[in-house]
């Protein structure tokens, strides 16, 4: 079954695949890992020009583990989540002190790192060292859900079911294996997409159970979750206010960017409980690390 699935796939990536910075001959693992932390939850086009930023002024994870943790989340910009750009410090940290500022090569070293889940660890190991693991991010779910089992979109939480079946369908050979997982990745974000998948230009549509089944709609659309007037939002123009400072600000500087109080206190006290502002002494607030580097400066 791999085969009839991986040779035409393979040959439809080879001549459709992205010229993507983390996928360029030579890349280092350092660079796949930070393409994969920045790529959750947010699209391509705007990873590609933050993760070169990131890549120019911290090649290695050395650079990064040197500086204060605010500075990671003012490269980090308007990517969102903004907590993944703290993991990634800390992991910089971790990979310095620990694997001699190295990325592991080993799945189960890297799921020790910080915000890395089976899905991160199986991905570097893969697409940075060759290695065989089933890779099962929203693309690949789809794709397979469609050509192997016939429904539309797979389940909400991912199943073992669904795991066991992405592992039989890898290439024996790790290689290409690794190389079948980031091609079914791109006819997913390229052809096998959510809403307008373009069944004709699928390397693989006469074996696909959907299509043959008529492409049946999922039964209901999940809902989008709203940004505007959110937490989130509020919390992103508080850390924008930081970013753009580069110096420590008041509350009034907060006040002047969200009205609200209320939820103005709310996504500020989130922000320092999950580390991403420090409150000062003084009542100020700071990117984390801002004091102790002032005070070593």
């Amino acid at each position: 079954m791999a085969t009839s699935y991986s040779e035409p796939v393979l040959a439809w990536y080879g001549r459709h695949a992205r010229d993507l910075p983390w996928r360029a001959p030579g890349t280092t693992p350092w660079s796949v890992l930070v393409s994969e932390i920045m790529l959750q939850q947010t699209p391509v086009s705007r990873v590609i020009p933050a993760h070169r930023a990131w890549l120019a002024r911290w090649p290695r994870p050395a650079a990064l583990a040197a500086e204060a943790p605010g500075e990671a989340i003012r490269q980090w910009g308007r990517l969102g989540y903004p907590r993944r750009a703290l993991r990634l410090h800390e992991t910089a940290t971790i990979l310095t002190e620990r694997h001699g500022g190295i990325v592991p090569a080993d799945a189960e070293a890297l799921l020790r790192l910080p915000g890395i889940g089976s899905y991160t660890a199986a991905a570097v190991a893969s697409f940075a060292f060759g290695q065989r693991h089933a890779v099962l991010d929203t693309n690949v779910r789809r794709v397979l859900a469609r050509l192997v089992t016939g429904v539309p979109q797979p389940p909400a939480g991912l199943s073992v079911a669904e795991t066991r079946l992405a592992e039989s369908l890898l290439p024996a050979e790790p290689a290409i294996a690794a190389r079948w997982s980031v091609a079914v990745m791109e006819l997913g974000a390229l052809v096998c997409t959510a809403a307008s998948p373009q069944c004709g230009a699928c390397p693989v549509a006469r074996e696909c159970a959907w299509l043959a089944a008529g492409r049946p709609a999922e039964a209901a659309r999940r809902r989008t979750q709203r940004y505007d007037g959110t937490d989130r939002q509020c919390r992103g123009r508080l850390l924008a206010v930081l970013r753009d400072s580069g110096t420590p600000v008041s509350r009034s500087d907060f006040d002047a960017v969200w009205d609200g109080p209320a939820q103005l206190a709310r996504a500020l006290d989130g922000l320092v409980a999950d580390g991403l502002v420090d409150p000062l002494p003084d009542g100020r607030y700071a990117l984390p690390g801002f004091a102790v580097h002032a005070e070593t400066a």
